[in-house]
């Protein structure tokens, strides 16, 4: 078998040679930085084939997520689901289960939430916005629960059933609004009322940024300590690192899968219930806007560390709220974005595994 250091690979080679005496974490800030370029790149030959001109699309990108204050609020605005996704897809990951649910874990904790902002909306805010957080992260981890429990105890593969629960998840909220909670006052769209003010999460000056922030950035501290600094944590690592030992030494692996998948969905609930309460101020569909699956590129590009997670939010923010300008400025689909990204987590993980290899 060909190696790196054979003459079919003689690029590889060279970049090892000459990165062999640089220190690891420069050489993985070096990596992640080549990939990334690589992608843009690539992209840049995606939007010469469709005849767009690319300096104008990235221009544009700049432009709408961080050329004025609007912009650059409204990637803090994206950045809130996507860190507590990849915190769905992060935690469980500590075990070794592939969490692709959060998008019915949104769903669902948005749907505890509402019912709980409808029923009691005459609280005092103080009293209710905490029933709310709760409400969310109990229906996502109950959803994502089911996944944990049916992997438990009879091996069901956790990737594919969190993904197909996400359809089901979709169609219940679907139900709910068309029946249930739909608007009796309403128009023909299929919504519930709109919330209470008691219920609606409080704003950051005359943006759109939601307490969710800071949600989100105390989640991944905890995130940190729990992972770094407790015994859960450090059990979570050996699971993750090697289950069988872990069983052979007595940590009780179930209760870890089931649990990693309930604190997991719980993130994305959190998520669902930022998402209904500070931007849509009701429950309606298609609230999700495939945050579950961007978040779980965020956790992976991330390698599920606090501090990438946050760094790749931020990234996919600017492109994520940058894309929406590529129907204005470069006659694209707004969707054209979900290309680049999709280049970003190829090349990523491509570099990723060629470390690997190299260590």
């Amino acid at each position: 078998m060909e190696t790196a250091n054979s003459p079919s690979f003689p690029m590889l080679a060279t970049w090892q040679a000459r990165t062999a005496n640089i220190p690891q974490p420069v050489r993985r800030l070096l990596g992640f930085a080549g990939a990334f370029a690589l992608a843009l790149i690539l992209f840049s030959v995606v939007l010469l084939a469709l005849g767009k001109d690319p300096i104008a699309a990235y221009e544009q990108i700049y432009l709408g997520a961080l050329a004025d204050d609007y912009g650059r609020s409204e990637v803090i605005v994206k950045m809130i689901p996507f860190i507590l996704c990849a915190l769905a897809v992060a935690i469980p990951a500590q075990v070794g289960l592939v969490n692709v649910g959060g998008e019915g874990q949104i769903y669902i904790g948005a749907l505890f939430a509402s019912v709980v902002a409808l029923a009691f909306g005459d609280l005092p805010a103080p009293i209710l916005i905490p029933l709310l957080v709760v409400a969310g992260m109990i229906g996502g981890g109950l959803w994502a629960g089911i996944v944990g429990i049916l992997k438990a105890y009879i091996s069901l593969n956790e990737t594919i059933c969190s993904l197909l629960l996400s359809y089901i998840a979709n169609l219940i909220v679907e139900y709910v609004i068309h029946g249930p909670l739909k608007d009796p006052g309403g128009s023909n769209w299929a919504y519930s009322a709109r919330f209470s003010d008691n219920a609606i999460l409080p704003m950051f000056g005359d943006t759109r940024i939601s307490l969710g922030i800071i949600f989100a950035l105390v989640a991944v501290g905890v995130y940190f300590w729990v992972l770094n600094y407790t015994r859960w944590g450090y059990k979570m690592r050996v699971i993750g690192g090697n289950a069988e030992a872990a069983r052979r030494s007595g940590i009780q692996i179930k209760q870890y899968i089931i649990m990693t998948m309930i604190i997991g969905g719980a993130m994305a609930g959190l998520a669902g219930m930022v998402e209904v309460t500070a931007i849509q101020e009701r429950l309606r569909g298609g609230i999700s806007n495939g945050y579950g699956y961007i978040g779980f590129l965020v956790a992976w590009i991330a390698l599920q560390r606090p501090v990438g997670i946050l760094l790749i939010a931020a990234i996919l923010g600017i492109i994520s709220v940058g894309g929406d300008w590529l129907q204005i400025g470069v006659n694209l689909p707004a969707s054209t974005v979900n290309i680049l990204m999709a280049f970003i987590l190829f090349f990523i993980l491509r570099n990723q595994g060629m470390q690997k290899k190299e260590a």
